[in-house]
């Protein structure tokens, strides 16, 4: 772990609040409109002021932003009530400012608060030190945008599902479920907590967008929750060596690394198999490449009648410098497909894609991010899906999944 990250991670555990976010287009002023500045959504008001704005006023302070390049800024917080806007926003950065610029859309910054008027500011840039970040506390990717959770257990929507976690804690009979085992719940128990609710049940036809996002959120509840329980000891009482201490740390830390995209992938299955989408995942192609999904399937793939209706996605939870490894996976497939979590990427990037035929898909909130050169560019899940059903309209599909 780099030693950026590891400064970063001791300024949250001191910090009044902590928040992260990925660098968007329209913090740039890349969207076509005339806002600048970093926005900071609503349910982080508490960054920024001790009650939240009052529609119909604007209210700010000044305040001093420590950067990790040993630069300051005399910044300012705002929120604008007035008229049709209704937002949180960071400006007055100075001229030269290096990090609201286009190359830094799809960094993740991260401020913590020392005090009311002193906050340190960190942008990370490499791809390898934004996903151990988000991995020292649990997150995803589309678990950013918010405050982070700095005191471990903290659940969201607590009311509604903390009684469904409790009860299969309880009946465990292993010391921590597999990635698979805990997606799978996490589905489940986002249905029951809709139908206790009264609500619709997920609609992955209409929604598929909007259900994946609530799943990951409802499994990162899960798993903080399994966490809590099963390594609250450890927080109650003292190690009894420096090496247990670091085992028990090293356990923790792998897990939360290694869950992320298998997780991601077991949600993709789902809601393509609820599609009726035929497709094989992790099928071995040349070299023994292993891409995350080909549709219609793998014996699809080699057969060279269907050469022109293969369609190819690649599944990261962060793509901003790996998009190159899928360049190769399916050597048939020219055109690459990769759905991300990833929230923006500079134009500069998404130029290179395009040059290697990589088109993104993303979940439809998050297409905002990205600069408005390419938004016609950038598909749903939901148009994705749509694309696959054009592609492959002459396979006949009851099961819904050819091979897996």
């Amino acid at each position: 772990m780099s030693v950026i990250v590891d400064n970063i991670v001791e300024s949250c555990q001191k910090s009044q609040v902590s928040f992260c976010k990925f660098i968007s287009a329209n913090d740039v002023g890349k969207t076509g409109s005339h806002q600048y500045g970093f926005y900071i959504p609503k349910n982080s008001y508490s960054l920024l002021f001790d009650t939240p704005g009052i529609k119909g006023e604007n209210k700010s302070k000044n305040v001093d932003i420590y950067w990790q390049d040993g630069s300051t800024t005399q910044s300012r917080f705002i929120y604008y009530g007035k008229g049709t806007r209704n937002e949180y926003r960071i400006t007055r950065f100075g001229r030269n400012f290096p990090y609201l610029t286009d190359n830094n859309v799809g960094n993740l910054l991260i401020l913590t608060k020392i005090n009311e008027f002193h906050y340190n500011g960190f942008v990370l840039e490499s791809e390898i030190d934004v996903n151990d970040f988000l991995s020292i506390f649990g997150m995803y990717p589309s678990d950013t945008n918010t405050l982070i959770d700095t005191q471990n257990g903290v659940l969201r929507n607590s009311s509604t599902l903390y009684p469904l976690f409790n009860d299969y804690i309880v009946e465990l009979t292993v010391e921590f479920p597999n990635s698979i085992e805990i997606s799978n719940k996490a589905r489940l128990f986002s249905k029951i907590s809709k139908e206790n609710k009264e609500q619709d049940y997920f609609d992955v036809i209409n929604y598929p967008d909007r259900e994946l996002l609530q799943w990951l959120d409802v499994e990162y509840s899960l798993f903080k929750a399994i966490e809590y329980d099963r390594y609250l000891h450890f927080i109650e009482k003292p190690f009894s060596s420096i090496d247990s201490l670091v085992e028990a740390a090293n356990t923790i830390l792998n897990r939360r690394k290694s869950r992320a995209g298998k997780s991601l992938e077991n949600h993709l299955s789902e809601i393509f198999t609820m599609n009726n989408l035929p497709f094989t995942s992790q099928p071995t192609t040349e070299g023994r490449k292993k891409p995350d999904f080909i549709f219609p399937g793998k014996d699809y793939y080699f057969d060279n009648n269907y050469k022109k209706n293969l369609v190819f996605l690649a599944s990261k939870t962060t793509c901003k410098d790996r998009w190159r490894q899928i360049l190769n996976e399916a050597d048939r497939i020219k055109q690459k497909h990769l759905f991300t979590l990833q929230q923006g990427i500079s134009e500069y990037q998404m130029d290179e894609m395009a040059d290697n035929g990589v088109i993104l898909v993303v979940p439809e909130k998050y297409k905002s991010t990205y600069p408005s050169a390419y938004s016609d560019e950038i598909l749903s899940l939901k148009e994705f899906i749509s694309h696959v059903e054009s592609k492959i309209s002459d396979v006949y599909v009851q099961s819904g999944q050819e091979d897996n």
